[in-house]
């Protein structure tokens, strides 16, 4: 179940659930009931679990657009079950299950209850079965055991009453590598879909080639004198003749502004310095030593150029983030464009 929530972590939902379709990818996740719909629109079929929470009056617009939910809390299954019962046959929900995220979730013993003292209408079919990792991607094994232990409890005391789901879940990207045991019926991979990982050194981790390059151009080309400053507040004072490059994207794109005098980018192929502080909608870079440089010529954000390299983890370790944060934040503003493989 590949998990596009978050505009499939900044790259587009609608085009990267495409792509997944037709490799093979037979169901989706999303976090909210609009992103759900949104892919619906676009005319996507697929099965679409919903992994956030849902309130009562989103419930006609999940039947509508046939989302799957996950049940997080039992106060929701009257109102579910409600409208459910005026259907030909049962509705598809999935139970989520709290072992240590702190989170969402149903607690074992609630869950246990729920199911084995038949509680659950019957007008609402059991699908899935799932729980979450909080430290999946930790150096430390102990609390992913731990939450699997739990977790494998109820999946035996619902097997000792011949209470059959067909999809159980738990491993997310990092569960999916490092936990075998967790693998089920069914992984959720989020992040690996996109190239990144999280997984800590000790972690073997798996080959993977990120999907996305941020790319801009030069939009001008200026001198600053020894002495002068660059960008607001004048952080960046110039120790020499310095040539700069404008860009035209910013924070608002989703250039963090943590980047400002710390960030890079490739200029025909070197890297360049961001100076002064990130704008809005603008950066500076030091282009002073890379010759030849020209208005339109690309800049690379994120990507590769020539025989170097800028990784969304690059970003991420410049401002003290993840690559989730640095991907998610991508604006809607960036054109997104897209090449077959």
């Amino acid at each position: 179940m590949a998990v596009v929530k978050a505009n499939a972590y900044g790259h587009g939902a609608v085009e990267i659930s495409r792509s997944l379709i037709r490799q093979g990818i037979a169901r989706l996740a999303v976090v909210s009931l609009d992103e759900g719909i949104a892919l619906r629109q676009a005319g996507i079929t697929v099965p679409i679990v919903v992994l956030g929470p849902l309130f009562p009056n989103q419930i006609d617009d999940l039947f509508a657009n046939r989302l799957t939910p996950v049940i997080s809390d039992v106060a929701i299954i009257p109102a579910l079950a409600e409208r459910a019962a005026t259907l030909l046959a049962p509705y598809s929900i999935h139970l989520k299950i709290e072992t240590g995220m702190g989170r969402l979730g149903l607690a074992t013993d609630e869950s246990i209850d729920l199911l084995v003292m038949r509680k659950l209408p019957s007008c609402l079919h059991l699908e899935g079965l799932m729980t979450h990792f909080a430290d999946a991607d930790g150096e430390s094994n102990n609390q992913t055991h731990h939450q699997l232990t739990i977790f494998t409890r109820v999946l035996t005391t619902l097997a000792a009453h011949d209470i059959k789901v067909p999809l159980i879940h738990a491993a997310n990207s990092g569960g999916a590598v490092r936990f075998p045991d967790a693998q089920f019926s069914l992984v959720r991979p989020g992040i690996m879909l996109y190239g990144y990982h999280t997984l800590p050194k000790t972690a073997a981790a798996p080959d993977l080639k990120p999907v996305l390059t941020l790319k801009t151009c030069i939009a001008q080309l200026r001198t600053v004198p020894v002495g002068g400053t660059v960008s607001y507040n004048a952080t960046f004072v110039a120790k020499r003749t310095t040539r700069v490059a404008i860009l035209p994207i910013g924070y608002a794109d989703g250039y963090n502004r943590h980047l400002s005098n710390r960030g890079e980018v490739l200029v025909q192929g070197r890297r360049a310095k961001v100076i002064g502080l990130v704008c809005m909608d603008m950066v500076m870079v030091d282009v002073t030593d890379i010759p030849g440089v020209a208005v339109g010529d690309d800049v690379i954000l994120i990507g590769s150029q020539g025989e170097d390299e800028i990784t969304a983890t690059d970003l991420a370790a410049w401002t003290g983030t993840i690559p989730y944060d640095i991907l998610c934040s991508i604006g809607p503003r960036v054109p997104r464009l897209y090449r077959n493989a």
